[in-house]
């Protein structure tokens, strides 16, 4: 139908209004885009080979996303600079063979050990008091080759996808116009991940300030599968208990600390490792049968979620006994990376497991080369043999004239029981967010945990650091806090300097 002549010139206006209207947000709003400069269709999910399958290399995104975050810094680890390490021994204590071949957990076995602690944010020297999650990683040098098992000392992490990983590491980096953090800026890019609510509840209790590293659990973070000789597998979180009891610092004996000596973490493990007084850590795992992974109103794959119901199992004791010789040569160049598995044990469908594979690996292959892992702190203790070769900085002494796998001349035969196991796949491949995600019901548990002090500590902590976020990205986050727990919003929200109001009709909006 077309317009009549009295409605012609205000139709007019309107569609000029509007053009321009446009013009402008899309001058303001330009696409996200790769490198090649193509535009990005999902910036907030990996593809998955369907809804529970494992992530796709064929992510272009994801994999550009990685590649250029491992790539930021030279040569200083990008996250988990500041650090310090010790070797030692694990021994196995409990028979799992039912749930897996690795030759590490047979009854008795001693393997040795190197285990590398560290905070995560700032750079190489940075003040061991810094509120900062700490990583937990362990080299065990098995008789079946090195397998890393690399996590921190919360359980849980803050984002469930690693196309997120580089986005949310430089939201805790200094700001790249001022080099120095902003909780602006920080709490603007936590207003859009309400996963992140229970890890930031840990971050800014006094867990976020451990007293030293021997008072410190360790854990996987992520699930992984334990496979037995029948090929069945089963899911698991690992946990290492220190043995010497768990001690964190309040702000005010954290303030007091930094202004004596602002390398107490490394200090202490040092020179009690030298006194005499070894530490020890037990080790535990929590099972699940993968039929069992659909009775839960939340995903158990999603690393941001603790598994509350199911009990732990304790399969073993590490003891950390000699300090490195030469910090760099170990400390510094120990590569850790979770892709650094051993047979009878793999990686789950963890979305930001899957994306950890690639990115620990290639981030370890760019700081110290394409041959890091003949490094002395690196190296296998068993024989290494494949046609992988030349490199910077080879060592090696090869005289073969096969570098090349099927061989009659030199072979080298796969081994059977070194198979992955099957995973049952359906659908399609997607990029969506999982489906069951339920964001603050255990936050709202961990705050509930706590004693009065702690819930004090942790309101005046988190509080004071929302109060200098944008207005509406403040109220968002206090929201996500007001719905894991009402006390917790209601305090956070007086000491931010909220609109209770507001927050709690932003809270009555959110889905758990």
């Amino acid at each position: 139908m077309k317009p009549t002549t009295a409605w012609a010139p205000a139709l007019g206006l309107l569609t000029a209004a509007l053009s321009a209207s446009l013009f402008s947000l899309s001058a303001q709003a330009a696409p996200l885009t790769r490198d090649n400069g193509a535009p990005v269709g999902d910036n907030q999910n990996s593809q998955t080979a369907g809804e529970t399958g494992p992530t796709l290399l064929q992510d272009v995104q994801l994999i550009q996303k990685l590649q250029r975050f491992d790539r930021e810094r030279i040569p200083e680890r990008v996250v988990h600079a500041r650090g310090t390490g010790a070797h030692g021994e694990f021994t196995a204590t409990a028979d799992i063979s039912d749930l897996t071949r690795a030759k590490v957990f047979s009854k008795g076995t001693t393997t040795p050990v190197f285990v590398r602690f560290s905070s995560v944010v700032h750079g190489n020297h940075s003040p061991e008091t810094l509120r900062d999650p700490r990583g937990f990683a362990t080299k065990f040098y098995t008789s079946e080759g090195n397998w890393d098992l690399v996590g921190n000392n919360f359980p849980t992490f803050f984002i469930r996808d690693a196309i997120k990983f580089p986005d949310m590491v430089h939201a805790f980096k200094p700001d790249p116009n001022t080099n120095y953090g902003s909780n602006r800026t920080q709490f603007d890019f936590f207003s859009h991940v309400p996963e992140a609510t229970r890890t930031l509840t840990l971050l800014y209790s006094n867990e976020g300030t451990p007293a030293n590293y021997r008072q410190m659990n360790g854990n996987s973070v992520h699930a992984y599968k334990l496979v037995n000789a029948r090929n069945e597998y089963r899911y698991v979180k690992f946990q290492w208990r220190s043995l010497q009891g768990i001690k964190n610092n309040d702000p005010k004996q954290t303030e007091q600390i930094q202004g004596k000596d602002f390398n107490h973490m490394s200090r202490d493990l040092i020179t009690t490792i030298n006194a005499g007084d070894y530490p020890k850590w037990d080790l535990y795992i929590q099972v699940l049968e993968p039929a069992d992974l659909a009775r839960y109103d939340f995903d158990p794959l999603d690393a941001t979620k603790i598994w509350p119901d199911v009990p732990y199992k304790k399969i073993g004791q590490m003891v950390l006994n000699k300090n490195p010789d030469n910090v760099f040569q170990e400390t510094e160049q120990v590569a850790m990376a979770p892709s650094n598995l051993v047979p009878g044990i793999e990686p789950s469908e963890d979305r930001l497991l899957q994306g950890r594979l690639f990115s620990y690996a290639d981030t370890q292959m760019y700081r110290l080369g394409a041959n890091h892992a003949f490094l002395p702190i690196n190296s296998a203790k068993v024989l290494v043999n494949n046609g992988n070769q030349d490199g910077a900085a080879n060592n090696g002494h090869t005289t073969t004239e096969v570098n090349y796998e099927p061989s009659r001349i030199n072979p080298r035969p796969a081994t059977e029981h070194a198979r992955y196991s099957n995973l049952p796949l359906s659908g399609s491949t997607e990029q969506k967010k999982i489906q069951r995600e339920q964001n603050f019901k255990q936050a709202g548990e961990l705050y509930r945990s706590y004693d009065k002090k702690m819930q004090g500590d942790l309101i005046a902590s988190l509080g004071g650091a929302l109060a200098e976020a944008e207005d509406e990205s403040k109220h968002i986050m206090l929201s996500f806090f007001y719905k894991a727990d009402a006390q917790y919003g209601e305090g956070l929200t007086e000491v931010a300097g909220g609109d209770l109001a507001r927050v709690k009709a932003l809270a009555a909006k959110l889905q758990d």
